[in-house]
């Protein structure tokens, strides 16, 4: 069962953009489990996240993962978390195989029989030889997703997860988010503007609409 303790902690956060705030003091706790991030548009969803995973920094507050400070130990906090951006231009270059061979060297916990499953379940095999910018928005973020649960990453974000997927693969993605933390100590961190069918969450965080 998922430990009770909380495996990332964030206090009194502070964010916001030149044309409008973000978090003002906002404070949460995540522990092991499937986490929920929700909220209507413009609610901070996708910033939230990108707090967590070291891509911004926080204005004012405290992120603290397994006991490391992303504050004073960045790169330390950065190794324990998965987020990858499946819009981003970085990607394009590579073929999905190879992108999936870095991140299975970068994460020491990779689970290569869970990929396999999501490769088959997303039905991936043949698009694994084509380049990022040869595959549709779906089939992009179908990759990000098979990598982001294979990672086995302590914390682990997932950014608007059935963007341009089809219905068999929205299906495939609540049987694989249900499987994700099974006897793994790990969070596993969802933001989307609803939840999804099928799926029970071991926590919701609705971020309150914008002043």
């Amino acid at each position: 069962m998922p430990s009770a303790s909380p495996l990332l902690s964030i206090d009194d956060l502070h964010f916001g953009y030149p044309s409008a705030p973000v978090f003002s003091g906002f404070q949460a706790r995540i522990g092991a489990g499937l986490v929920l991030v929700c909220g209507d548009e413009s609610t901070g969803k996708t910033t939230l996240l990108r707090l967590l995973a070291g891509e911004l920094t926080p204005q004012q507050g405290r992120l603290t993962l397994h006991g490391i400070s992303a504050g004073q130990s960045s790169e330390a906090y950065r190794a324990q978390v998965f987020h990858a951006d499946p819009r981003s231009d970085t990607l394009e270059p590579w073929t999905a195989q190879a992108w999936l061979d870095a991140q299975a060297r970068r994460y020491p916990g990779w689970d290569a029989d869970a990929l396999a499953l999501h490769i088959q379940g997303f039905a991936l095999a043949e698009h694994l030889d084509k380049t990022f910018y040869a595959l549709s928005t779906g089939t992009r973020r179908k990759v990000c997703m098979a990598a982001a649960l294979a990672s086995q990453a302590l914390l682990t974000l997932i950014d608007e997860p059935i963007a341009g997927l089809d219905k068999p693969s929205v299906v495939y993605l609540a049987q694989a988010l249900g499987r994700s933390c099974q006897g793994a100590e790990r969070a596993v961190v969802v933001a989307h503007y609803a939840p999804l069918p099928g799926v029970r969450w071991a926590k919701v965080l609705e971020l309150p609409p914008r002043e």
